[in-house]
């Protein structure tokens, strides 16, 4: 069991019964320098007095990549006095820490819950960024933890909560987060030590000096300047159509009212951008009529228009081989990969894209009556998936496989022949059909209806559920209008149907409800 309190705080008296080590735990992703900052750390206390010890001990669970640093910190004078040597632990001990560090708010929260952070004793100092945890990525609704909990949390946990987005502080000076952690560290004076030998210890380390002092200036005076005020959102005006929408724009502007005007604007650069102008100008004339709805006598607001025209968008939008290769093969991708990487000069950058496509992607972007015969014929899917089980991986920083991605992505011209492209323009013909019907009786409820494409999203399995649950609400939504409010318990159906990966939840809603069950594709 550590002795654990910081020295400058101890009682009265000599030797090492008098002393208190200093506890410092740091909870890091992969690559963001944690165990550089230890390393500071350590050099830091043995240049000052002190004896140290550090240790690490890597995530293997839902966080793997995050590690725990653990340092402890002993005055060597007091360990002199006393006639030996201290006995420091390997692991933080729950109300036995000193100063936690985090890089990303989840891990200031997981310091918390295993009760590294207490109230009498703990500077808790945390970056506000997030690196989304996996349970977050795979939920089918908005799976990201409540930012604003973790804040309190901190403040309600520890002595003092320093929180400011180091992350994008380090990356504005072209260093690491540990950089500007250790500079808060600094900031904070709850290590009996002065900035000149925080700069020092980093100095000694001899790598990125010059880089990481900027950043660790920059993290110094983040964590001495008064905390952050949250400002009201930014509304931002409607950004300006390039040449090529211009025609589209100006049709926008005389024919559709000035509140849906920025998603619609959005919608059509990306819809130009995804297949083509004739494309984009198709995305207005689906909207029309649920426009004119709002126009008529007694009209409602732009609400309908605007979420309509927000899940039309992306809908028509839907990521197939075709657009994934498109992406993968832009040379803004190339130019962020290469920023993100942080290139040298004199290195060179290898992309490696790792693919496994299923007999269904292969189909997707067939014409209708191949694509038709392959899923329907067993020997020839089992033949396709025996040949890609194992998934594929290609260099795309590599001629051949730039080429053979930059094929995939010119198919686009023919994507209208497709079989999922004709699939889908069916399945949002008959989803507007609906709204418009809906809207022209219950506007609550055609209001919710417009969200309902929300499910539909992802590709594989994801994709498959979530048609399979938009399918199966609109075949129940008939049976629903009679009900009371119905509206409301639309809403409802979609949340259990974003609630869990297997649809288990929106079976349970459904039956509850005794509605019929089951969408097919």
């Amino acid at each position: 069991m550590p002795i654990s309190q910081l020295s400058q705080s101890a009682p009265s008296g000599t030797g090492a019964a008098a002393a208190r080590s200093i506890n410092i735990a740091i909870l890091a992703m992969g690559g963001e320098g944690g165990g550089v900052l230890a390393d500071w750390i350590v050099d830091l206390a043995e240049n000052s007095g002190y004896l140290a010890q550090t240790t690490s001990v890597p995530g293997v669970a839902q966080r793997t990549g995050s590690t725990i640093y653990y340092v402890e910190l002993f005055p060597e004078d007091a360990a002199r006095a006393a006639g030996k040597q201290p006995v420091l632990a390997l692991m933080p001990v729950p109300g036995e820490v000193d100063v936690v560090i985090a890089s990303e708010l989840m891990e200031a929260g997981r310091a918390i819950t295993r009760g590294l952070v207490t109230p009498d004793r703990t500077t808790l100092i945390a970056s506000t960024n997030r690196v989304y945890a996996m349970t977050e990525k795979i939920a089918m609704g908005d799976g990201r933890a409540d930012a604003d909990a973790f804040l309190q949390a901190g403040g309600d946990a520890a002595r003092v909560f320093i929180h400011r987005d180091f992350a994008a502080l380090a990356e504005q000076n072209r260093s690491v987060i540990s950089a500007t952690l250790f500079g808060a560290l600094a900031a904070v004076e709850t290590l009996p030590f002065r900035r000149q030998q925080f700069e020092a210890a980093i100095e000694r380390g001899g790598i990125s000096v010059s880089s990481s002092l900027k950043a660790f200036a920059a993290g110094f005076a983040a964590a001495t300047s008064p905390e952050p005020v949250k400002s009201e959102p930014i509304v931002s005006a409607v950004p300006k159509a390039g040449p090529g929408l211009a025609a589209l724009a100006a049709r926008m502007t005389a024919g559709f009212p000035p509140a849906s005007h920025a998603i619609l604007l959005a919608g059509l650069a990306r819809l130009a951008d995804y297949q083509d102008i004739a494309y984009a100008s198709t995305y207005l004339d689906r909207l029309e009529p649920i426009r004119s709805l709002a126009q008529q006598p007694g009209g409602h607001d732009a609400a309908l228009l605007t979420e309509t025209a927000r899940y039309l968008a992306l809908w028509m939008s839907y990521e197939d081989a075709i657009r994934v290769a498109d992406l993968k093969t832009r040379r803004a991708r190339f130019e962020r990969v290469h920023a993100d990487a942080r290139v040298a000069d004199d290195q060179l950058l290898l992309i490696n894209e790792f693919l496994h496509p299923r007999v269904e992607e292969f189909a997707d972007i067939l014409p209708v009556a191949l694509g038709s015969w392959l899923l329907k014929t067993g020997w020839a899917a089992r033949l396709v998936n025996r040949l890609t089980g194992k998934g594929k991986i290609l260099q795309t920083t590599s001629l051949w496989g730039f080429l053979q991605l930059y094929w995939l992505a010119s198919l686009r011209r023919w994507r209208p022949k497709t079989l999922r492209f004709q699939r889908e323009q069916q399945r949002i013909s008959n989803w507007l059909e609906q709204v418009k019907d809906v809207a022209q009786v219950d506007y609550a409820l055609a209001l919710e209806v417009a969200e309902c494409p929300r499910l539909v999203k992802g590709y594989g399995d994801t994709y498959l559920l979530g048609s399979r649950n938009f399918e199966s609400l609109m075949r129940a939504l008939p049976r629903l209008r009679q009900l009371d409010n119905p509206a409301s318990r639309l809403k409802d159906l979609r949340h259990a149907a974003l609630a869990d990966d297997t649809g288990k939840k929106l079976e349970d809603a459904l039956a509850k409800l005794n509605l019929p069950q089951g969408g097919a594709l």
